[in-house]
C-alpha cells in the first residue's frame, strides 16, 4: 500500500525511510538550508526507483537555472517516466512538467506545476517550483495569486505553512501591496523565525519603501535566523548592501561584497547575478571596485555561450563589460542572437528584453550613451518579461538614468529621476540624482536644495528612534 506525505499527498513508494528522507530534503529546499540535493541523493541511492525523490531532484535542477544541470534533470525525468504506472498520477504530472522545462517551454512547465496544485493544493514541492518559476518568468501577478489559490487549504497543522505564507508575502510585495506583504511576512516569521524567504519578503518591502534604517536593523538583528547554513544568505546580504548603498555607505557595501556576497569564486548563477548587480550599481556611481570585476567575469566565462536563461545572460554580459572583456560580451551576445528565432520561452525573453539590454550594456562601456537610452527606453516597461524582482530590475532604470545624464539629455533625465523620487522620496540617492540633473540644467539653486534634501533624508533615516517618533 502506498504512503502519504506529512501534508496528505500520495507517494508511490512503500518505503517509510525513503519518504522520511524526501521530507527532510523538501524541508531543506523550501527553507533554503544546505543541502537538499545531497539529502535526496541519499534516498535515491537507497531506492533508485523512488519517483517522488526524482521529482524533487528535477525541481531542484529547474530552480538552478543552469544549463550545466540538464543531464541530472534529464536523468530524473526519465527515471519517473520509466516507471510507468508504478509512479502515481501526481508523480507523472511532476515529470511531465519538468520535461516541458527540459524542452525549453519554461512557461508551459510552470503552468503544469500549477495544474498539479489544483488537484493537490498541499503539494509543497509543486508550489515552490511554480512560485520560483513565476519569479523567473517575471509573472508577478501569479507570484501572488498562485499561492492565494491554495492558501485556504493550508493552516498551522500542515508542515511548511510558514513557507507558504512567505511565498505569498513576496508575491504581495512584488505587486505593490506592501502593508499586507509585511503583515503576512511577519506572521510567517512568528511561526518560524529562521524562514529566510519570510525575512526576504519583509526586506523587499522595506527596500521598495525606502526604509533604509529599518531594513538594516531588521536584517542585522535577525542575522542568526537567516545567515547560518542558508543558501539564500548571499541574497539577503545583497539586500543589506542595497540599503547601505542608498545611504552612501560605500565602504560597507564593498565589505559586504567581499565577505558575504562573493566571499569565494562561486559559479552558482543566482550568486553571480547578485555579484554583477551590485558591482554595476557601484560602476554607475563611478566607484572604483578594483579587480572585483575581473574575478567575477572569470566565474561567468564558462557560461559565455549558454544562452539558457536571458536574465543570467545579461548579468554575465554585465560582468564582462565591467571587466572590460568586450570579447566575451560579444560572444555572449552572439549566442543570445542565435536563440531569438526559436519558439522556446527563453527565445521570447531574450528577443524582447535580454538582447536589447545586453547590447545597451556594451554601448555603455563604449561611451555611446545616446544608444543606451534608445535601447533601454522601449524595454523598461516590459522588463518583467525576462524575470527577476522589482529590486533587481531597478538596475535597468538606473542605467537609463545614468546614460541620460552622461549624454546630457536633461529633459529625459529629469523626467526619469522625478519618477524615482516621487516613488521613493525617502531615498537619499534619488535626491542626489535630482541634484545632478539640476546642476546639469544650470539651476544651481535647485541643485543645492536637492542635495540638502538628500542629506536631510539620510540623517532622518539614522536619527535615534525616539527623535524620529517625536518629529512625526
Amino acid at each position: 500500500m502506498s504512503l502519504r506525505d506529512s501534508r496528505g499527498c500520495p507517494v508511490s513508494t512503500r518505503s517509510a525511510a525513503s519518504l522520511a528522507q524526501f521530507e527532510q530534503a523538501l524541508e531543506l529546499s523550501v527553507s533554503y538550508r544546505l543541502d537538499p540535493l545531497a539529502a535526496i541523493g541519499r534516498a535515491l541511492e537507497a531506492e533508485p526507483d523512488f519517483a517522488m525523490g526524482h521529482c524533487l531532484r528535477a525541481g531542484l535542477m529547474i530552480m538552478a537555472t543552469d544549463r550545466m544541470v540538464v543531464p541530472l534533470l534529464t536523468e530524473s525525468i526519465e527515471a519517473v517516466e520509466s516507471l510507468g504506472r508504478r509512479a502515481n498520477d501526481r508523480e507523472r504530472a511532476h515529470a511531465a512538467a519538468a520535461r516541458c522545462w527540459l524542452h525549453g517551454d519554461f512557461a508551459g512547465s510552470i503552468r503544469r506545476y500549477g495544474e498539479i496544485l489544483l488537484e493537490h493544493p498541499r503539494d509543497l514541492l509543486a508550489l515552490q517550483v511554480a512560485h520560483v518559476g513565476d519569479f523567473f518568468l517575471g509573472s508577478s501577478t501569479m507570484l501572488r495569486d498562485r499561492v492565494a489559490q491554495v492558501l485556504p487549504e493550508w493552516d498551522t497543522s500542515a508542515p511548511g505553512y510558514n513557507y507558504v505564507l512567505g511565498m505569498y508575502a513576496f508575491g504581495l510585495e512584488e505587486t505593490g501591496l506592501y502593508s499586507r506583504a509585511e503583515d503576512i511576512g511577519r506572521r510567517a516569521l512568528e511561526i518560524n523565525p529562521v524562514d529566510a524567504w519570510g525575512v526576504h519578503a519583509v526586506t523587499h518591502v522595506m527596500e521598495m519603501q525606502g526604509r533604509i534604517r529599518e531594513g538594516i536593523d531588521f536584517l542585522t538583528s535577525r542575522e542568526r535566523d537567516w545567515a547560518e547554513n542558508n543558501g539564500l544568505a548571499f541574497h539577503n546580504w545583497w539586500h543589506l548592501a542595497l540599503f547601505h548603498l542608498d545611504a552612501g555607505n560605500v565602504s560597507q557595501v564593498l565589505d559586504l561584497f567581499d565577505r558575504r556576497i562573493r566571499p569565494a569564486p562561486s559559479q552558482v548563477p543566482l550568486e553571480m547575478i547578485d555579484g554583477s548587480g551590485m558591482l554595476w550599481r557601484l560602476e554607475l556611481r563611478g566607484i572604483d571596485v578594483g579587480d572585483r570585476w575581473q574575478a567575477l567575469a572569470n566565474c561567468w566565462e564558462p557560461f559565455v555561450e549558454h544562452a539558457y536563461y536571458a536574465f543570467n545572460d545579461v548579468h554575465a554580459v554585465m560582468a564582462f563589460v565591467g571587466a572590460r572583456r568586450l570579447d566575451l560580451a560579444e560572444r555572449a551576445i552572439a549566442a543570445m542572437e542565435r536563440k531569438v528565432d526559436g519558439l522556446e520561452t527563453n527565445a521570447m525573453m531574450t528577443r524582447e528584453v535580454g538582447l536589447p539590454l545586453a547590447r545597451a550594456l556594451v554601448s555603455f562601456a563604449k561611451g555611446d550613451y545616446v544608444d543606451v537610452t534608445q535601447r533601454l527606453q522601449p524595454i523598461r516597461t516590459i522588463a518583467a518579461r525576462f524575470g527577476g524582482s522589482n529590486a533587481q530590475r531597478d538596475l535597468i532604470h538606473l542605467t537609463l538614468v545614468e546614460a541620460a545624464l552622461r549624454s546630457r539629455q536633461i529633459r529625459l533625465a529629469r523626467a526619469l529621476i522625478a519618477e524615482r523620487t516621487q516613488l521613493k522620496p525617502s531615498s537619499p540617492s534619488n535626491w542626489q540624482l535630482t541634484a545632478r540633473v539640476m546642476e546639469l540644467g544650470g539651476d544651481a539653486g535647485a541643485a543645492a536644495r536637492a542635495m540638502e534634501s538628500a542629506e536631510t533624508r539620510r540623517k532622518a533615516q539614522f536619527m535615534p528612534q525616539r527623535s524620529m517618533a517625536l518629529s512625526g
